[in-house]
């Protein structure tokens, strides 16, 4: 029994070694030389060689027969693809969410992109005096609240600019300021969005209530969700610069990465 459990260990570290090969190859971006990929990988050249013998059997690994150069094969594509296919940001922000709502003791949010707009698909209440009376399924407007703004500055659709002239045709409706006005004015704020990397809104869309919002990236390197965090005016700090602010903004970069996404997408 003890030799089982020796060999288990040894079989899980030659794992651990040729795994450092792939990442060395994934991390250079294109093809290498056996001399570079075993430096690189911290390993002899002939014990590279071995493992690269395996990789290019199993398609982990090719070679080209010209220049000698490894890359990798088409396996590890379809590893990558499997494993993106398996990401499901709504799934992964849930303990993103748990923690950003302990740290900041503020309601916040997951939303993405539905058939009607920015739309909460997740919520944690902080449990304070105030609650923000907003559940899965609400549909944000994108004008004037912190999702809503997040996803103009963010979004790539093309039903985002359709459903941002209907609302802003409604509001002139309702309010007598013209569209164009308002779309200048939307303009502004969501260049300093853009900007920051993170969407504001103050009492716009609910009075006394405050919000961030920041982007959720996929590997594309598209906008997939918003987190949002709320709260009163007097007790959410809605400076730029703020914990909460800092926060938010930490927690979309988390989920983000989470899904792949470049750190300085």
């Amino acid at each position: 029994m003890e030799r089982n459990s020796t060999d288990e260990r040894l079989g899980i570290q030659s794992i651990e070694l040729g795994f450092q090969i792939l990442k060395v190859l994934a991390q250079h971006g294109r093809p290498m030389m056996l001399k570079d990929l075993a430096a690189q990988a911290g390993m002899a050249p002939a014990k590279a060689h071995r493992y690269l013998v395996s990789f290019l059997r199993i398609g982990l690994v090719e070679q080209d027969r010209r220049s000698g150069r490894y890359d990798l094969g088409g396996w590890c594509l379809e590893l990558g693809l499997a494993g993106l296919a398996r990401l499901d940001p709504v799934r992964l922000a849930e303990p993103i969410l748990e923690d950003l709502c302990e740290r900041i003791h503020e309601t916040v949010a997951l939303a993405v992109w539905g058939n009607r707009g920015a739309t909460i698909v997740r919520w944690s209440d902080a449990g304070g005096a105030i609650t923000v009376n907003l559940r899965p399924g609400a549909v944000l407007p994108l004008a004037n609240s912190a999702t809503g703004r997040a996803f103009a500055a963010f979004y790539k659709g093309p039903a985002l600019k359709t459903i941002l002239h209907e609302e802003l045709v409604a509001t002139a409706r309702s309010t007598g300021v013209a569209v164009g006005s308002q779309r200048a004015s939307l303009e502004k704020s969501l260049s300093e969005i853009r900007k920051r990397g993170l969407a504001r809104a103050s009492g716009s869309m609910t009075p006394g209530i405050n919000g961030f919002s920041a982007p959720v990236y996929d590997h594309n390197g598209s906008m997939v969700a918003a987190i949002t965090a709320l709260g009163s005016v007097g007790n959410f700090d809605n400076d730029w610069e703020s914990p909460i602010a800092i926060a938010v903004k930490a927690a979309g970069e988390d989920l983000s990465q989470r899904l792949g996404a470049q750190q300085n997408a």
